[in-house]
């Protein structure tokens, strides 16, 4: 049960790819024979909202207070992060004027239609033209992929372990991970390190302010791979899932300075790019007459530079801190974290 929860943590922050290949096998198929161009526009437009509410999700909670822990001081924090899908996400306008070998089967020629975020309730079908070294110009229909639809709640999910520890002069350094999981269908690493520096730790008498300003910048990495040997219907060899997400965090932040209760809030900025690449060789074949070979037929990659704010509120009880907070920018997010501190 494990294995299969990490299998299925692990196809999610992969970006979505899966679920067209996992759910949509032959689909997958004619679309690499309508051209390589045509799938690859369109797995980018289907899996952006996803990679970009990932990226979000997954920079949640880096910080609880602009107080910096002073030297030797330190917290371990376990945190749950999510981004909120909206309906705007859950869709995007399919164009087949941009689209070499597709078409609606009913409808004008641009419609809005599933990303992996969300689902076509009706289904969509498309015509897909191709070219048969034997047969000529030949169709096929075929039902565009659904995405996660309501099975997710409306949520990107995240979560890390997290520490803190105290330098002294203001300073404190951040990590966090997800112990690093492979088995031979998945491989799935996940870290991040910061550095947040207080303020007013510069100013004159600034331990008696009864508020604290500091600075935080942060970086996170993804990288996954997913076998798709065992899921594919498409004959070839070394077939594979790859994706590798990176993103940096700039944030001011400022928090009260209270012995029990504080809130806490930020502006800032996140900046990232996620890639997944398809790679390895496909057989796209017509029955046992004509086939054609494709090695490593695309990359498709997303971008984010968002302003975001923050705002949230701590609960200390001696050892034990509880934390939860909110974030407005292009996804929004919550998150809550469990912390157990010194100092």
């Amino acid at each position: 049960m494990a294995n299969l929860k990490m299998k299925n943590i692990a196809l999610f922050l992969s970006l979505g790819l899966l679920t067209v290949c996992a759910n949509a096998q032959n689909d997958i198929d004619v679309l690499l024979a309508g051209g390589v161009e045509d799938a690859e526009r369109f797995a980018n437009d289907y899996l952006e909202p996803g990679t970009n509410g990932l990226m979000h999700s997954m920079n949640a909670n880096w910080f609880n207070s602009a107080k910096a822990k002073p030297l030797g001081g330190f917290e371990i924090s376990i945190i749950a992060n999510a981004a909120l899908v909206g309906d705007e996400d859950k869709l995007f306008n399919l164009d087949t004027s941009q689209y070499n070998n597709v078409e609606f089967l009913q409808g004008p020629s641009a419609q809005n239609v599933s990303t992996v975020l969300g689902e076509n309730n009706p289904a969509v079908l498309v015509e897909v033209k191709y070219e048969d070294p034997i047969f000529g110009s030949q169709t096929v229909q075929l039902e565009l992929p659904n995405g996660i639809g309501d099975t997710a709640a409306n949520l990107i999910p995240s979560a890390f372990v997290q520490g803190a520890v105290g330098l002294g002069s203001g300073i404190e350094i951040k990590g966090r991970f997800i112990p690093k999981y492979e088995n031979e269908d998945v491989k799935f690493n996940t870290y991040g390190a910061g550095l947040q520096f207080e303020f007013t730790e510069l100013l004159p008498a600034g331990k008696l302010w009864p508020a604290a300003l500091s600075g935080l910048v942060a970086y996170n990495h993804i990288d996954a791979s997913y076998n798709l040997s065992g899921t594919s219907n498409i004959e070839g060899e070394n077939q594979r899932l790859e994706n590798n997400t990176n993103t940096w965090l700039f944030q001011l932040i400022a928090s009260t300075k209270l012995p029990v209760i504080n809130f806490y809030g930020g502006v800032g900025l996140i900046s990232g790019t996620s890639e997944s690449d398809l790679l390895g060789t496909y057989r796209v074949t017509d029955g046992l007459i004509t086939s054609e070979t494709i090695t490593d037929p695309f990359s498709v990659s997303s971008q984010v530079s968002d302003l975001r704010g923050t705002i949230g509120t701590k609960l200390k009880l001696g050892f034990f801190r509880l934390n939860a907070e909110y974030h407005i920018s292009q996804f929004q997010a919550v998150s809550v974290g469990i912390n157990f501190g010194y100092r």
